[in-house]
């Protein structure tokens, strides 16, 4: 018997945090983060860290659990996220996967797997070397050879996601599988288009109002990487030219919102490509309720 899992899926900044947290008081869940940026330690403001006293004593998994300066991959995070779930399901209670992720819900709710590819160590350095002398725009260029598809999706300024998807690349190591691990119910939460990148902005004023750039200082001082994968993370990366005095501070401010907003199209975007998904207006009372009222009737058989 599969294992069932709710999904709550949506762009950044949208409310899945909140509509979370309630539906898991609701139907005795746990919720999974299936985030690339929370997973790591310290990144609190810019990863908009979900705090203990907002919990609502609802347990969270897979919250600040890396250290900042070491990589974890599509493959770590889904199969951590399946233990997750096991453990979950023991207890008998709800796992509730709530992200934006698009490479790990894929990994989870399409079949894909990417264990297929482990680290070639010589052709990371290859890589890493080609990035070090000519940049990220060598790497997109020599993805967009290898893989067409891959190329259009990736975020192409992160240097450490390119150095992945060129090893799957190389190596064919997504693989889809006919094998069903779990028993999906999947819900994204959308917003009026203009209202979301308002809501996103507001977002990234909070962050700075709330010390943005003194976390990456101290994230700096107490040794990560600026090369580290996590030092990528939107909002992180721009602080860092702003620290480095590549760029202003309205410039950096500027970025970190237009990076934001270019994440969150490329996030719908990945909904929509997707089957069986529930599509719930955070805004609409009705849609809210409706939503609640499905996931009663699927826990029920």
């Amino acid at each position: 018997m599969m294992d069932k899992v709710l999904f709550i899926l949506g762009p950044t900044a949208v409310g899945k945090t909140d509509i979370s947290i309630t539906l898991a008081k609701k139907f005795d869940g746990e919720i999974i983060s299936c985030d690339s940026v929370q997973i790591f330690k310290g990144l609190d403001i810019g990863s908009a860290k979900v705090k203990k006293e907002e919990m609502q004593n609802v347990p969270h998994h897979l919250i600040g659990i890396v250290s900042p300066n070491e990589s974890f991959t599509a493959f770590d995070m889904t199969e951590a996220i399946k233990k997750e779930i096991k453990d979950i399901t023991t207890r008998n209670h709800l796992s509730i996967v709530v992200g934006g992720t698009s490479l790990y819900v894929k990994s989870l709710i399409l079949n894909y797997n990417y264990g297929g590819v482990g680290v070639d160590e010589a052709y990371r350095k290859e890589l890493k070397e080609i990035l070090e002398k000519e940049g990220s725009e060598k790497l997109a260029k020599m993805l967009e050879k290898e893989d067409k598809n891959a190329y259009e999706k990736i975020d192409k300024h992160n240097p450490q996601r390119l150095i992945r998807a060129l090893e799957i690349a190389r190596f064919k190591g997504e693989k889809k599988t006919d094998e069903k691990i779990i028993e999906p119910l999947v819900f994204a939460l959308v917003l009026d288009r203009q209202r979301l990148y308002e809501r996103i902005n507001r977002r990234v004023d909070m962050m700075l109002e709330s010390g943005l750039v003194d976390e990456v200082k101290s994230l700096l001082n107490n040794g990560v990487k600026k090369d580290s994968q996590s030092m990528h993370a939107i909002g992180y990366k721009e602080v860092i030219a702003y620290l480095d005095n590549e760029i202003s501070y309205e410039r950096m401010v500027e970025l970190i919102k237009q990076h934001s907003r270019n994440y969150a199209k490329r996030q719908l975007t990945f909904l929509r490509g997707m089957d069986d998904v529930n599509y719930v207006d955070v805004e609409n009372k009705k849609e809210i309720s409706s939503m609640e009222e499905k996931i009663t009737r699927w826990l029920n058989g």
